[in-house]
């Protein structure tokens, strides 16, 4: 899915403004999360709330080895929210998760630092 995880990598690709504002990034609360023992990777089944505009939304994330499961919900995360959904094994995941990779190449999350209304759209 992802080119590369090297933070020495150069930047990819120039793209235009208006390509940018194409992918529409939001905030979201996680409502619930739990195993996906399925999963080929570890990996956990995300419930995401991102406001009365996008609603809930299902998401699997690899971020297993950073997040304990009991630490999710509550926590606000950011998510592309128009990607097509894709299916992760048994499982549709309706936005992507995002986050960045610790020194040891595992997912951390990636958040506001402080709380704010979900379905706010990064710019």
């Amino acid at each position: 899915m992802h080119l590369t995880h090297d933070p020495g990598a150069p930047a990819a690709d120039p793209i235009s403004f208006d390509d940018f504002l194409k992918v529409d990034i939001r905030v979201g609360t996680i409502v619930s999360a739990e195993p996906y023992p399925e999963a080929r990777k570890p990996a956990y089944k995300l419930l995401i709330d991102f406001g009365p505009a996008i609603g809930q939304k299902k998401s699997s994330a690899q971020i297993t080895e950073n997040h304990a499961l009991e630490d999710l919900p509550g926590r606000q995360v950011a998510a592309v929210v128009n990607f097509p959904p894709r299916q992760i094994g048994k499982f549709m995941s309706e936005v992507l998760t995002l986050g960045f990779t610790d020194a040891a190449g595992a997912v951390m999350l990636f958040a506001p630092d402080k709380v704010v209304p979900d379905g706010s759209r990064l710019f």
